[in-house]
């Protein structure tokens, strides 16, 4: 019998996600028609189902990881995908509120290669939408009315606050000459991996899976979060703006102190030693947005020198590793093995 891993070999990524996003879409959609208006527009516009003008528009909407993640999380414990369906809406309200709050308060001005929420129809509507879509989140499990929906309730809820803690550190660290890795990882498990934990167990728990099997999953979507906010991380210096939708050195630009710099900046060296005095310079100018191209071209390559790409991108691998050694504790059919693995294989080596 193969290996899940040679079977993920022959495991159509596309489709999967395809298939979480044409499932949880109508649902998706249906929930966001109970806001009241301008709220039901500004997040149409958000999910790229209208433009700016209000007029229908097949915008990028995601990657859909979430949503494929908690479908398969559903047939991980012996239940259709369907059943899977409002966790996987649920889970993707409470992404989409952290991505409106955090374009704003970390200034960004494009996501999926259009305006944010807050250019467009500005700050305001871009705090109410995100609040309502987290309130979307918790009627559409705690309206099933079972005991399985409000364990999912519970571990959403237990999510969310992980991912505002994230979010806060993330914020808090812009403003500190120095972070360290472990640091680093804490606030980046807490911002991508809880709700990725949550999306691959709250399938399997309205589908009637026991909290050790629910755990697990967690924890193979906790280290999965951690490769992919690892690749994030990449990308967010390094990453084709073409491919990525933000503009060159959009982490730079924020003053991140994401994994390559927090890596870079622990690793010593003269690269690294030229890197921390220049950011530690930065902190205190009063000139940052008028800096050139150049002068982040050269950021960049300090962190590269001092070994912080290098570094991350192991990190991604060890993680994924972790991940997919946690799948081997419980039982699920060989078929799903093989698509969680695919869909972590897809995470590492992705683009955007």
């Amino acid at each position: 019998m193969p290996s899940a891993e040679s079977a993920a070999d022959t495991v159509d990524v596309t489709s999967l996600l395809e298939r979480g996003r044409t499932l949880a879409t109508p649902v998706l959609r249906s929930a966001v028609d109970r806001l009241a208006p301008p709220m039901d527009t500004v997040a149409a516009y958000h999910f790229g189902w209208i433009d700016a003008e209000g007029n229908p528009s097949d915008g990028d909407g995601g990657k859909a990881v979430r949503p494929a993640l908690a479908l398969l999380s559903a047939e991980a414990a012996g239940a259709a995908p369907e059943v899977g369906v409002p966790g996987a809406v649920a889970v993707e309200l409470v992404h989409n509120f952290s991505l409106l709050h955090d374009d704003l308060m970390d200034g960004d001005e494009q996501r999926r290669h259009r305006d944010t929420v807050w250019k467009v129809h500005g700050p305001a509507q871009a705090i109410l939408v995100g609040d309502a879509l987290f309130a979307l989140a918790n009627e559409i499990l705690l309206e099933i009315g079972t005991v399985e929906a409000g364990r999912a309730t519970r571990r959403l809820t237990t999510a969310t606050r992980a991912l505002i803690d994230g979010q806060a550190q993330d914020i808090s660290y812009e403003h500190r000459e120095r972070v360290t890795v472990e640091e680093c990882l804490e606030m980046e498990g807490n911002k991508t991996g809880a709700l990725l934990a949550c999306a691959v167990s709250i399938g399997a728990v309205l589908g009637g899976a026991d909290d050790r099997t629910a755990d697990t999953l967690e924890k193979y979507g906790y280290h999965l979060g951690l490769a992919f906010q690892a690749v994030d991380d990449l990308l967010g210096i390094w990453g084709d703006p073409e491919a990525t939708g933000k503009q060159t050195w959009s982490d730079l630009r924020q003053r991140k102190k994401s994994l390559p710099v927090v890596a870079a900046l622990a690793a010593g060296g003269p690269a690294s030693e030229q890197l921390g005095e220049l950011l530690a310079a930065d902190a205190k100018s009063n000139d940052f947005d008028s800096f050139s191209e150049e002068e982040f071209a050269a950021r960049a390559a300090l962190i590269e020198q001092a070994g912080g790409r290098e570094w991350t991108a192991e990190e991604a691998r060890r993680q994924h590793t972790i991940a997919i050694e946690a799948l081997d504790t419980i039982q699920m059919p060989d078929r799903v093995r093989a698509q969680l693995v695919a869909l972590a294989d897809f995470v590492v080596v992705r683009k955007r």
